[in-house]
């Protein structure tokens, strides 16, 4: 998803941009790592949240200073996007018309760097009156850490599915139930089997709260791109819903995942139950769909 275009979008001094990368932000399609949402992803780059959409570009001018072009001709990034993800070179050349703004620095992490210019580096303050962007602090678990191991697991549902045992869900408890074991017994951390009961019943709660709000989304529609459904195998779709301080991915035919801020690095698994599968369904029916 690279490329190195020389003059393919000019800055705000009309510098030529070496075009590194692009995303899309649109309210099926944004980087989660900037919000739980669509309206709170433009806020962080103080864009109003168009219906259809931004394209980001993300490059070099000719000294080196990082920039990022904002422009709403969407369709033209996705192709872009979707070329270079299958290892074709396109050329991303925004007409002028379609730049929104130019805005100094990168809100994500971008891993390379043009060719023949000084290192990345932000705009010096004579180019820009605006503060330059930079990416979310992800060094620490937080809601930028949580929203980016939800992604990973959508990503990766296979190899996340393949670690759950069906057999691990109690059944009497339907869709609110983590993943129980026939007895808890101290570890090599010290915890008491007492200490396992209590983290299980925290669990279970956490499990039930978050559900109960995924479930008032039904009635009272989040903001947008809060609920995001886009392709799976088969007939399946990957669900992903986020709300203050949790993530869910799930697919439509099988379990979820949750991630709360409240529990580092802790991936709590939702088996099916008789609860979880007409949640899912209404949650897919009222959310956003990539065009």
């Amino acid at each position: 998803m690279a490329g190195t275009d020389a003059d393919a979008v000019a800055t705000e001094d009309d510098d030529a941009l070496y075009v590194l990368t692009a995303v899309l932000l649109t309210p099926a399609k944004f980087p989660s790592v900037l919000g739980d949402d669509y309206p709170e992803a433009c806020a962080t780059l103080d864009l109003a949240p168009l219906a259809d959409g931004y394209g980001l570009v993300l490059g070099q001018d000719g000294e080196g200073a990082r920039w990022t072009v904002v422009i709403d001709d969407v369709s033209l990034v996705a192709v872009a996007i979707a070329s270079w993800d299958c290892g074709m070179e396109h050329e991303l050349s925004p007409d002028e018309r379609t730049v929104v703004a130019a805005l100094p620095g990168w809100p994500l992490e971008v891993a390379v760097s043009a060719p023949g210019v000084p290192a990345p580096h932000d705009p010096s303050a004579e180019l820009t009156d605006l503060p330059p962007l930079s990416p979310p602090d992800t060094s620490a678990w937080g809601p930028a850490q949580r929203r980016l191991g939800a992604d990973e697991i959508a990503l990766q549902w296979a190899t996340w599915r393949e670690q759950i045992n069906e057999s691990e869900f109690a059944s009497s408890e339907g869709a609110e139930q983590a993943p129980d074991d026939a007895e808890d017994a101290p570890g090599e951390d010290g915890k008491s089997a007492e200490d396992g009961k209590g983290d299980k019943d925290g669990n279970r709660a956490a499990i039930r709260r978050v559900l109960a709000e995924a479930r008032s989304y039904v009635d009272t529609p989040p903001p947008l791109g809060r609920v995001r459904s886009s392709f799976a195998t088969g007939d399946a779709r990957t669900l992903r819903a986020d709300g203050p301080g949790w993530s869910l991915v799930a697919r439509t035919d099988d379990i979820a995942f949750l991630l709360l801020d409240e529990k580092p690095g802790e991936v709590l698994p939702i088996g099916r139950g008789p609860e979880l599968p007409g949640l899912l369904e209404a949650l897919d029916k009222m959310a956003v769909r990539p065009s």
